[in-house]
């Protein structure tokens, strides 16, 4: 398995499907990390559409997205389930950023938070405008999750805003 990248590296880059919910109804397409440039990008990875945490960490992302917004900055959820769950995940909670899929977890192990047999870590990494790790909290247990403060905070000083 790979190590989590350090703070200053260069994220590792990836192609997956992913869904994003809008006024007209879901809209699907590609997300690649290296077409992502130019502003901040918060990257959670989450173990499960409609579980406890999770749940309650999406909401409350979703609910503060707008402070992410201010910042210039974007939000991308990463988990193992597919485009059908994560679209009825985002419609019964409203969730507004991009749920992308990664159905055999290489993104996961490429950020070195895979756990066999378990799926991943719950994490998240703020990435600059060029791609690089300013931040990154990895989760032990996985039953608290990183708020909104502390995120906002982190692409402060990622950016110097």
């Amino acid at each position: 398995m790979a190590r989590t990248p350090d703070v200053g590296s260069p994220a590792p880059d990836f192609t997956v499907p992913g869904t994003v919910r809008t006024a007209s109804g879901p809209e699907r397409g590609d997300y690649t990390l290296s077409a992502h440039r130019g502003n901040p990008l918060v990257l959670v990875f989450y173990p499960g559409d409609n579980t406890a945490v999770c749940t309650k960490q999406l909401c409350s992302y979703t609910s503060d997205l707008d402070r992410f917004w201010d910042l210039g900055a974007t939000v991308w959820g990463i988990s193992p389930q597919g485009l059908d769950s994560h679209e009825g995940f985002a419609e019964q909670y409203d969730l507004r950023f991009p749920l992308l899929a990664d159905t055999d977890r290489e993104v996961a192990r490429a950020y070195g938070i895979a756990v066999p047999g378990l799926g991943l870590r719950r994490s998240v990494f703020v990435l600059d405008g060029e791609g690089a790790v300013r931040w990154k909290h990895i989760a032990l247990a996985g039953l608290t999750f990183q708020s909104t403060d502390t995120l906002t905070e982190q692409i402060r000083a990622a950016t110097g805003s």
